[in-house]
């Protein structure tokens, strides 16, 4: 890979992406929201292991569900973004370990030791949660990721099973500047980082 991004392009992924509060009453077409996936899954994440599942919760009725085990504001904000996406994670990731990850059988590692299984899809989970963030920024969507609701009642509703687990939602669509923030400071590469 001996190209690299850009100046728009880091602008559109990172310098100048913003976490949107106000959205456009705008309908994301389905097409985009499988272009959406088809881009974050090749991200990677250990042994292959793709835990993250996403629910695209797009119409009336389902913002009107979601946003009762949401606190009041993003509530608000999330019955009218263009969707917002439960980003969630497989307890039972390693049951596709054989056909996900083929070099060898690494499924009785994970199936043998619940706190590495939960450790695993946490962390890939939450990995590719920061992948469909930049998928949908690639694609020209806005996003508003989130915490602020109750993952207790959230998947009992949502993943009534028991098998999926919440991790975050984040709104998706088109944005606007209301109720936009001004940008934070960030730290700089000396508070930040060492090199060793």
């Amino acid at each position: 890979m001996s190209t690299t991004l850009n100046d728009a392009g880091w602008d559109l992924l990172f310098r100048n992406a913003r976490t949107y509060n106000g959205w456009q009453e705008r309908p994301i077409p389905e097409a985009t929201l499988h272009q959406l996936y088809d881009l974050l899954k090749w991200a990677p994440t250990s042994f292959n292991c793709q835990p993250g599942r996403f629910v695209f919760v797009a119409s009336s009725e389902g913002k009107e569900r979601l946003a009762k085990h949401l606190i009041p504001s993003n509530a608000a904000k999330t019955l009218k973004a263009s969707a917002c996406v439960i980003v969630a994670y497989d307890t039972r990731f390693y049951d596709h370990l054989p056909t996900n990850f083929p070099a060898y059988d690494a499924k009785p590692m994970f199936e043998n030791n619940a706190e590495l299984a939960d450790a695993t899809a946490k962390r890939n989970g939450s990995l590719q949660g920061g992948y469909l963030i930049m998928a949908a920024r690639s694609l020209g969507l806005d996003c508003g990721p989130m915490s602020g609701y109750n993952p207790q009642s959230l998947d009992a509703d949502f993943f009534p099973d028991g098998r999926f687990k919440s991790n975050f939602l984040c709104n998706i669509g088109y944005g606007t500047d209301e109720n936009l923030w001004p940008r934070g400071p960030r730290h700089s590469f000396e508070e930040a980082c060492q090199i060793v």
